[in-house]
């Protein structure tokens, strides 16, 4: 398969914003097409987020990430919460996953980011699996908490 990975723009919404429906019905969400492109036509303008975009020899979304900036006060720096990564069914074990996770890193370091963060779930072990493959390591020293609303 053939797969170009890119950073995507507020004109690729008809490649991304089925992706992201299809993401967040994977994470048990009612499927809502015009509220994901709305939300992801939000974060481009307004600079919020960044999404790296892979398209297939089609031209068809096959898969994207999202990024959003954060700052680390100790070492006085950017940072990126990679929050979203999603390949389409189709386009599983073809690479595309590990292509988004380089492309959004080459991006991050580009931009002279410290580093980025994510998270997954406990029992996501291929997620798992990719990430230690990609340099990522698992946190040992703070634990993560959230607040809900």
């Amino acid at each position: 398969m053939s797969i170009t990975v890119r950073q995507a723009t507020i004109h690729d919404l008809d490649l991304v914003a089925p992706l992201f429906d299809a993401y967040r019905v994977f994470y048990r969400q009612p499927t809502d097409l015009d509220a994901s492109t709305r939300f992801l036509r939000e974060r481009f303008q307004h600079h919020d987020s960044v999404v790296m975009l892979a398209i297939d020899g089609e031209g068809e979304g096959a898969g994207f990430v999202q990024l959003y900036p954060l700052f680390t006060s100790v070492r006085l720096a950017r940072l990126y919460l990679l929050n979203d990564l999603f390949v389409a069914p189709q386009a599983r074990r073809h690479g595309v996953a590990a292509a988004l996770m380089h492309e959004a890193a080459d991006f991050a370091r580009a931009v002279g980011a410290a580093g980025m963060a994510l998270s997954t779930a406990h029992t996501n072990g291929p997620a798992q699996r990719l990430y230690e493959s990609l340099g990522w390591t698992r946190d040992e020293e703070f634990r993560e908490y959230t607040l809900r609303f």
